[in-house]
């Protein structure tokens, strides 16, 4: 397009547009990566982060504009997740002759935060280099990678709302951080040895240890076998040598843990390889930004090699690296060696790392409550000076159908918002007894928190409190209704009403199976009715009995309970959920089979008289839970006939 001058010299016929971007969009390298396309494309105008997302005008030639909406959304930044793009006309600016970034605008927060990520090639290549000033930096991160919710306040995601708010920036690190052309433009957390965190060695009590290369000293302390807890992003982790089994059972013994599997952290994927058949998605899933646990099928010398690690089991645990310190370690125990090669061939060392808290309580996150809590747990404590603001649990997850699947949603992929159908009013839902975590609803969107726990105990119920309170508080966002499980019991419940009367808001209470079927439907995008089969443990039902094993017509807040699994007696109530062999022998006597019960279990305390309990129908309710089902199976296959850990007998089973 063009307009014909007097003097016949053809000028571009230009135009200006206002852009809104939504999504993930800061913190992750976005206003550089548009003011590079911008330049690129020969644009004008500015851009800059505001409490939706980010936010431009730009001027130039239409086709130029269009191609930068296109380019915009298609080659975006690794972390960033463009949600929405809307574009209106505005006036043109005659004095506008360049591309600029602007400082961040105030306004409603309504953008989503990052994720925490490891770290990227870049970053790795700098870390292994003698030559570059941040070699060995345990804290390197850019733009592309690192921490992002563990250490944020509040939005928009400026430095000033991060726990890096406290660290002032050397002279060469802020010229990184105002060039845009640099990838650590506007990386909050950047920072230098000479400017950034700090790590520090102490005694299990807290008693400093004087060090001169921390890192050294504490893998010279796993090699000899101690244990050692480690700071990392999301909170502290107790880590030992799984090469010996001495250490790995004084972990097991020292955090009450019974049989439960550990996971465990290699250094590249030709040292996963060692212990485990990876898929290329399991491979692909071990690699990503993310860095979460990988549960896959062991190679057939794994239980020897690591002994103790994940006793009785078909699968191990497995991840990478998710910081600059970890990696440390494995260059350390690899003599130290000056460029990236040596990452791309196996590794002999390979740790356990475990969320550093005695068994069943919150993830530590400070250094004072590790000195106290960890106390009889680590020999040794690597501490840094960086707050975590948010403490988050490593995620784990499987490839099932060649597909990624959570078991445990943590750090890496909370809180990135999963899209909803339909817009509604805010909604706050404090979860479940077992496995918790919060969701927020605003607008279109859901944000899950991290992995709570089990809400079983004082120290996890106020952090679930905290949960919910940070969660709304980075979101700002004030939930209209909140929602809760049927059960009056739960800590979450009781919760969820304590919150709701405090702001004066209605409570919903969900069956724990339309829930379970309901949050399928969301993930899916299903508005329509489905015909929903929910195989579950135990959660309460409509009519007041343990449900399990439903088949419901669920239609919105709406369902119709159409069938369910054949009712199984639970001698004992709670404890046959702990006890295999008891369900095991409530199937036998759902067969007409209880006089086997005595024969079958008489080396088990209690099992003669069992035939009777279940005859009288004394201390037996019912359950239609599938979960127990495959503990009946479990306990008459002699897999397991008490269980250690919660879904231990079903893990065994498979």
């Amino acid at each position: 397009m063009s307009v014909q001058e007097s003097t016949d010299r053809v000028v571009p016929l230009l135009e200006r547009r206002a852009v809104r971007v939504r999504g993930v969009v800061q913190g992750v390298g976005f206003r550089p990566f548009v003011f590079r396309l911008a330049q690129e494309l020969e644009l004008a105008g500015w851009v800059r982060n505001d409490g939706a997302g980010v936010e431009m005008e730009v001027q130039g030639l239409p086709g130029n504009i269009s191609a930068l909406l296109v380019r915009m959304v298609r080659e975006a930044p690794q972390l960033a997740q463009v949600a929405h793009v809307a574009t209106d006309a505005c006036a043109l600016d005659s004095d506008d002759h360049g591309f600029t970034i602007r400082p961040s605008e105030g306004g409603a927060v309504t953008t989503a935060i990052g994720c925490d990520t490891g770290p990227c090639a870049a970053c790795l290549a700098e870390l292994f280099d003698p030559a570059d000033r941040r070699w060995r930096h345990a804290f390197i991160n850019c733009t592309e990678c690192g921490p992002r919710y563990t250490l944020t306040d509040a939005l928009p995601y400026d430095r000033a709302n991060t726990s890096m708010a406290g660290f002032t920036q050397c002279e060469a690190c802020q010229d990184e951080y105002d060039a845009p052309a640099h990838r650590r433009f506007h990386a909050e957390p950047n920072a230098c040895p000479a400017c950034g965190p700090q790590l520090s060695l102490s005694q299990a009590d807290g008693l400093r240890v004087a060090t001169h290369d921390p890192i050294a000293d504490v893998l010279l302390a796993i090699l000899s076998g101690q244990i050692v807890a480690i700071k990392g992003v999301g909170g502290y982790n107790l880590v030992c040598d799984a090469r010996q089994g001495d250490a790995v059972e004084r972990l097991r013994a020292r955090k009450a843990r019974g049989g439960k599997p550990f996971a465990v952290m290699v250094a590249n994927l030709a040292s996963a390889g060692r212990y485990a058949r990876l898929s290329a998605q399991e491979e692909d899933l071990l690699a990503s930004a993310q860095r979460p646990i990988v549960l896959a099928d062991k190679q057939p010398g794994t239980d020897a090699a690591l002994w103790g690690v994940a006793p009785n089991l078909g699968q191990i645990g497995l991840m990478l690296p998710n910081t600059a310190l970890h990696y440390l370690l494995f260059h350390d125990e690899a003599g130290r060696p000056a460029g990236t090669d040596w990452l791309m061939r196996s590794q002999p060392l390979a740790l356990v790392v475990t969320s550093a808290n005695p068994g069943g309580e919150p993830l530590v996150i400070d250094g004072a409550e590790a000195a106290q809590r960890l106390h009889g747990i680590a020999d040794l404590i690597l501490h840094h000076d960086r707050d975590i603001v948010v403490r988050a649990d490593d995620s784990v997850m499987r490839v099932i159908d060649r597909a990624p699947a959570f078991i445990r949603r943590g750090r890496g992929y909370t809180p990135a918002a999963i899209r909803l159908g339909r817009k509604g009013p805010p909604a706050l839902a404090f979860g479940g007894h077992l496995k918790n975590a919060v969701c927020l609803t605003r607008g279109d969107e859901a944000f899950l928190s991290q992995h709570v726990g089990d809400v079983d105990n004082a120290e996890t119920c106020a952090a679930l409190d905290a949960a919910v309170a940070h969660l709304m508080a980075v979101l700002t966002c004030t939930p209209e209704v909140v929602a809760c499980d049927l059960h009056p019991d739960f800590h979450a419940t009781r919760a969820a009403h304590a919150f709701a009367a405090a702001h004066d808001l209605p409570v919903v209470q969900v069956q724990h199976h339309h829930a379970h079927i309901a949050a399928v439907m969301a993930e899916h995008g299903v508005d329509a009715p489905v015909i929903g089969l929910a195989l579950d443990g135990v959660g309460l039902g409509a009519d007041g009995q343990a449900w399990g094993g439903e088949l419901l017509h669920v239609e919105g807040a709406d369902f119709t309970r159409l069938g369910h699994l054949r009712p199984l007696c639970l001698p004992g109530g709670d404890r046959a959920a702990r006890e295999p062999w008891r369900m095991a022998a409530a199937a036998l006597f759902d067969m007409d089979h209880a006089e086997m019960i005595g024969q079958r279990f008489a080396h088990l305390r209690g099992a003669a008289q069992l035939g009777a309990v279940l005859k009288g129908r004394r201390h037996c309710p019912h359950t239609t839970s599938m979960g127990r089902w495959f503990d009946a199976v479990a306990g008459l296959l002699g897999v397991c006939e008490v269980m250690h850990y919660e879904g231990e007998a079903a893990m065994r089973l498979e």
